[in-house]
């Protein structure tokens, strides 16, 4: 068993025997005033899914409700993330009190923009029929593929997503950051201290490494990226550092919102119901 899991297992067993519970606002409980000083956002990306249950796991044993951006990547079930055999586990997410958001439906990179009239983006799509390939798209077809996963999440799990995504990546432009809010979506990056880690190579960044690093330099407001199991990572960073990780920041008095309550979103959350 690598050292990192057996330190997962010994934290999570220490977590069980001797946690306090916190206060309702500070585990973020969905309707209670915000008495939390030290907020910090974390999000969660699709990925293979081999992971999801132990991520749902540890949230539900935590208290914590998180963001989450979806795209119909390819899983480790022989499908894909938006599909029906995931379906359910998409509703009981939405049923705790997470959100969610689009991260297109393709995972499509934008690459560059078009020297044309009207916006239109070369791309690559890494997921789905198209994977691989690259395409000129108009702003209304890259609209429609952001929409395409938000009406897919809404569909599966009853709750409307937020008008938010993320591109793959967080490659963007200006004029690609302008057509999507012309459709109706806000863009979504990540502090560069919120960027956990796990999709850097285990052989150099361990997870003991990255748990350190998160803990020493993650500050209040900052938003928090990770995903749902990267395919490339041999050893996975969840649910070795996720679960220490958030007991580690409330330790040290903060607390976890999703971006509904996040400053530089709740006006455009609410102007776009």
């Amino acid at each position: 068993m690598p050292s990192s899991t057996k330190f997962a297992s010994v934290f999570v067993a220490l977590i069980a025997a001797c946690a306090v519970p916190l206060s309702a606002a500070a585990q973020g409980t969905p309707g209670t005033p915000n008495t939390c000083e030290k907020p910090v956002y974390l999000t969660l990306d699709t990925g293979h899914m081999g992971i999801a249950p132990l991520v749902a796991d540890v949230l539900k044993r935590q208290n914590v409700r998180v963001t989450f951006f979806a795209a119909a990547e390819r899983t480790q079930t022989d499908g894909d993330s938006l599909d029906n055999h995931w379906a359910a586990w998409w509703k009981a997410r939405a049923a705790e009190g997470n959100e969610f958001g689009s991260h297109t439906y393709d995972h499509v990179y934008w690459r560059s923009d078009e020297k044309s009239v009207e916006p239109r983006f070369r791309v690559r799509p890494s997921a789905g029929a198209l994977a691989g390939r690259e395409f000129t798209w108009s702003a209304a077809e890259y609209c429609e593929n952001i929409a395409k996963s938000s009406e897919r999440l809404a569909l599966i799990t009853g709750k409307k997503p937020l008008p938010l995504f993320r591109a793959p990546g967080g490659k963007t432009s200006p004029k690609l950051l302008a057509a999507a809010r012309a459709c109706g979506f806000a863009h979504v990056g990540w502090a560069p201290e919120g960027f956990l880690g796990d999709e850097l190579p285990s052989e150099s960044f361990s997870n003991e490494k990255l748990l350190a690093q998160s803990l020493a330099t993650i500050k209040p407001g900052d938003i928090l990226l990770a995903h749902l199991g990267i395919w490339s990572r041999n050893d996975p960073w969840a649910p070795a550092d996720l679960e220490p990780l958030i007991v580690g920041l409330k330790t040290k008095g903060f607390c976890f919102e999703t971006l509904r309550q996040h400053p530089d979103y709740r006006a455009w959350i609410a102007a776009h119901p």
